[in-house]
Parts: C-alpha cells; sequence; structure tokens
C-alpha cells in the first residue's frame, strides 16, 4: 500500500471463500453472443468466450449484522481475497469487501437494488489483478445491518464514511442501476474524490416516482415474494432464463432474504432521484453501459445519460437485459477494463463545489492510475437557494399524491381554477404539509379522520392512496377508520370503509 502519510494499523483482510456454500457464482460464465456495440473512440471489441452451462446452488445470506469487524490490531500485509465486513458504525457505514493487492488503485463497486456484491462474481477474478476492488452491499441486502437509508445522497454518504475510516482517497466507481445513482450522485457532490466512472444500467431518473413508490406500497402489504417472483423477468433475457434455472434462483433468493424495510427505503430513494438537470456537472471520463434488452433502465435512458454528460462513451451489450454483469460477464469485464486502463483522471485541485446547475465540465487529463491512499478533507458542499413555497408544495404534493394525480389535477386547471390550485400548491402542500412538527404518517391519519368527520368523502380515496404512500399499512389505516366510528358516527365510517377497501384492494395488489 503506497501512502502518503502516516497511516495508523488497519485491522487485516483475511483470506476466505464466499459467504455462501457452493462453488461461487464466478465459476462459470454464462452463454455469450456478439460482442457489444460500442459508441466512442478508443474501445476495441472484447472477444466473448465459448458458452459454458453454469451450475450454481441458491445462496445463503451473507454473515449476520452481529458480525463486527476485529477491532485494529498492527497486521503484517493480508493476502487476497478478504473475507466480507460487516459495517462497523452502522448506520454511517456499509457492509464490504476487497479482493485484489492492497498497492493498487481501489475500484469501487456497487450493486443493483435487490442483489448483493455477488452479482459481480464473475467480474472479479480479472479486475482483482489490476484493481483493489471494494465492494459494498445496500443496507439490509447480504445480511448487512437494516439500517434503512432514505435517499441515493445517504447511501453514498455512507460509502464515503466507509471509505474514509479505511483512508481511501481517490478510486474510480463503477455501479449498476441503484448502484450507478450512488456513483453519479458521488461525482456531482464529491468530485475530487472520483478518477473515473462507470455507469451500468443506470438512468438519470429511474421511471417515474409512482412506480417506484406503488412497488413500497406492495412490499408494505405484501413482503417481498411478489419482488422476487418478478424479478427475473426485470433482469434477465427470455432465453437467459430458461437456459440458466440455477442462476434465475440464485437471483430470486437474493431478493427473498434483503430486509423489507430497506428495500421499500430504497424504493423512495429511487422514486426522488432525477439529475437530470446536472448531468453537464459530471466532469470524469464515464462510460455508459447497458444491456441492448433491458427492459427496466434501457438504450434509451443511456443515451440520456451520455448527451448530458460531457465526457461519456455508451457501449451497448448484446443478449443482456438489466444485469449484463451476471447475463453477459465477459463482455461487461473487457469494458469496465479497458475503460478504467485508458480514462483514469488525475486529481484535481482541490476546490469549492459549483452550485448544482447544468455547465460544462473541466476536461480531463488521463494519466497512469496510483493509488491514493490517505484522509482528505472533503470539498465543501454547495447550498442551493431556498425554495419558494410553491416548489417546495409542488414537491411534496407530488410525493404524497403522486405524479398521476397531480398531473391529472393540473391537466384539468383553467384560467378559473388555476388561482385556487396555487392556493393549494403553496398553502396546504408547500406550508401545512412540509412542517417539521409531524411525520407524514401522522399527517395522514389526522387527514384521513378530517375527511370523514367532516364528510368529504370525495377526497378520501386520493389520500387513502397517499396515506399507502407514507407508509402506513391497510391494518393501520383500518384502526383509524374504526377510531372514527366512535367518534363520527358509524354511517359515515361505514361509507370510509367501502372507499378505503376499494383502494386497498387497487393498490395493494402485486401484477399478475
Amino acid at each position: 500500500m503506497s501512502e502518503t502519510t502516516p497511516q495508523p494499523p488497519r485491522a487485516p483482510h483475511p483470506g476466505g471463500p464466499a459467504p455462501y456454500p457452493g462453488p461461487p457464482l464466478l465459476a462459470a460464465p454464462a452463454p455469450e453472443p456478439a460482442a457489444p456495440q460500442l459508441m466512442g473512440p478508443g474501445f476495441p471489441q472484447p472477444v466473448a468466450p465459448p458458452a459454458t452451462p453454469v451450475q450454481l446452488p441458491a445462496p445463503a445470506p451473507h454473515p449476520p449484522a452481529a458480525e463486527q469487524a476485529p477491532a485494529p490490531q498492527p497486521q503484517p500485509p493480508s493476502p487476497r481475497p478478504s473475507s466480507p465486513r460487516p459495517a462497523a458504525e452502522a448506520p454511517r457505514t456499509l457492509q464490504y469487501r476487497f479482493d485484489g493487492p492492497e498497492d493498487a488503485p481501489v475500484l469501487v463497486i456497487g450493486p443493483s437494488l435487490g442483489t448483493t456484491w455477488h452479482m459481480w462474481d464473475r467480474q472479479i477474478p480479472e479486475l482483482a489483478q489490476h484493481w483493489r476492488v471494494f465492494r459494498y452491499d445496500l443496507p439490509g441486502h447480504g445480511g448487512a445491518p437494516a439500517h434503512a437509508a432514505p435517499s441515493v445522497a445517504e447511501l453514498a454518504d455512507r460509502l464515503i464514511a466507509t471509505l474514509d475510516g479505511l483512508g481511501v482517497q481517490r478510486f474510480g466507481y463503477a455501479g449498476c442501476s441503484i448502484g450507478g445513482a450512488v456513483g453519479a450522485d458521488l461525482a456531482l457532490r464529491h468530485p475530487h474524490r472520483v478518477a473515473s466512472l462507470a455507469l451500468v444500467a443506470s438512468s438519470p431518473r429511474f421511471g417515474t416516482a409512482d412506480e417506484f413508490r406503488q412497488r413500497g406500497v406492495i412490499v408494505r402489504a405484501n413482503g417481498l415474494e411478489p419482488m422476487a417472483r418478478t424479478a427475473p423477468e426485470r433482469w434477465f433475457t427470455p432465453g437467459f432464463a430458461a437456459a440458466q434455472p440455477a442462476i434465475v434462483e440464485w437471483a430470486v433468493q437474493m431478493v427473498r432474504t434483503t430486509d423489507p424495510g430497506c428495500y421499500i427505503a430504497a424504493c423512495e430513494a429511487l422514486a426522488a432521484f432525477d439529475i437530470r438537470d446536472h448531468l453537464g456537472r459530471i466532469g470524469v471520463p464515464t462510460l455508459v453501459l447497458v444491456g441492448a434488452e433491458d427492459q427496466v433502465t434501457g438504450p434509451a435512458e443511456a443515451r440520456t445519460l451520455v448527451a448530458g454528460i460531457p465526457d461519456a462513451r455508451l457501449a451497448l451489450v448484446p443478449g443482456a437485459s438489466h444485469l449484463a454483469p451476471v447475463e453477459q460477464p465477459a463482455a461487461v469485464c473487457d469494458l469496465l477494463l479497458t475503460h478504467f486502463s485508458t480514462a483514469w483522471q488525475d486529481a484535481p485541485t482541490a476546490a469549492p463545489v459549483p452550485p448544482l446547475v447544468p455547465g460544462p465540465a473541466t476536461p480531463a487529463t488521463p494519466f497512469a492510475p496510483l493509488a491514493e491512499i490517505a484522509p482528505a478533507p472533503d470539498a465543501p458542499e454547495a447550498v442551493g437557494p431556498r425554495e419558494s413555497r410553491h416548489e417546495r408544495g409542488t414537491k411534496v404534493r407530488r410525493e404524497v399524491l403522486g405524479d398521476a394525480h397531480v398531473d391529472a389535477v393540473n391537466a384539468s386547471t383553467d384560467p378559473f381554477t388555476e388561482d385556487f390550485q396555487e392556493l393549494v400548491t403553496r398553502y396546504e402542500w408547500g406550508e401545512a404539509w412540509s412542517r417539521d412538527g409531524l411525520d407524514r404518517r401522522t399527517r395522514s391519519c389526522v387527514t384521513l379522520t378530517a375527511l370523514v368527520a367532516s364528510g368529504h368523502l370525495e377526497g378520501l380515496a386520493a389520500h387513502t392512496r397517499a396515506a399507502l404512500r407514507n407508509g402506513l399499512t391497510p391494518a393501520e389505516i383500518k384502526e383509524v377508520l374504526l377510531q372514527t366510528a366512535v367518534y363520527c358516527g358509524i354511517p359515515a365510517a361505514g361509507a370510509a370503509f367501502t372507499i378505503a377497501q376499494s383502494v386497498i384492494q387497487e393498490e395493494t395488489t402485486p401484477p399478475a
């Protein structure tokens, strides 16, 4: 390990097998189709290996959260790979593991929602020959401590805290889906830390906020089984799923062993994530990699990233869907090797981070990557202008009632009603719903009760949906309405039950 300043001794990373029985996921590659289509100069065409069938057992979860990293003790250099480590200072840090030589530059790899770091197993043998590969698990995934993170920025902050604790100052970063969102957030808020970036199956905005909040409602009511059952069709092409049932079952088990609360929080984080207006500020060399058949974050989203990021190139991987690193491991590995070997940007001079507005990026200066493992203070973060009441109200209104509802209201607004809608947005949503005194769950309870008490049942359906989105379970909504029966009357509560029952059945029924 190269050090620019003396470092306190760190606990070693003793070697050990992957934390589940049987051969690891990297035991055999999946069938490989034609080489990926590359958009941009400087990419050789990777050569796919011959097809080999895969036989894999379903994994067991990672070690439980109670297994903490040992206290730091002076130790000789450790071999590779390292054994997994749970978060030592939860909830500020993440569960992680290292692979590769200690004196190599650090490459951080982030997982997708519902997966563990094992989704990258097949890339590790090759990547670890060139880099010190750092993999992490999302909270509540793979046996990691179930301390939910409510935003992508919070996940990025926990990752930075984990790396700071290890003395890792500068690193390359590759992430899939929500892992890519974390990488983009790091490049925007900590540009001096990221040397090069790869966004795999990622997007500047993941679908619509309604889609992910609806997913959270379904998980809260039914658990993770509906998500586990539909994961293969989201993650893999039909041909791969039919040919590799062992991998499909392994993927389903990853979802089933995830903590539901952390999964819901990650859905909320993706619902709120939107960097479309800030892509021009990502100033590091960026590879945007996407499966040609990805139906979740497909080529259209990838091209949006490439169009917005000044120094970005696009790679389309044929025969791959959302989990391209699992479905086409060799092609993805070749692309990552090429990108991080040729597009590693020198550390910029420390300077305040500019405001989060679109703008030209500083040109990249490629150089031979060097490991920089030394603590250094972060650059100060930008403070944006205060939101107006209308902007704050619009944001909260969409988060609570959903984009579809607000879009329908806006579409029906005309000159006669626009002032009233402006009042509602500023006063109801920008003031009352935006106050810190009560959380949104409590505000939903109050709102449901008030609607029943006042007889304004025309708003009950929308606010029953809002209550589900705000975290109330059907059982809790039932208790609220039972309480209204005592204080507001049986007829009013009976009508409310009819409306709420219909909404709950519609909102919590998993997709077929």
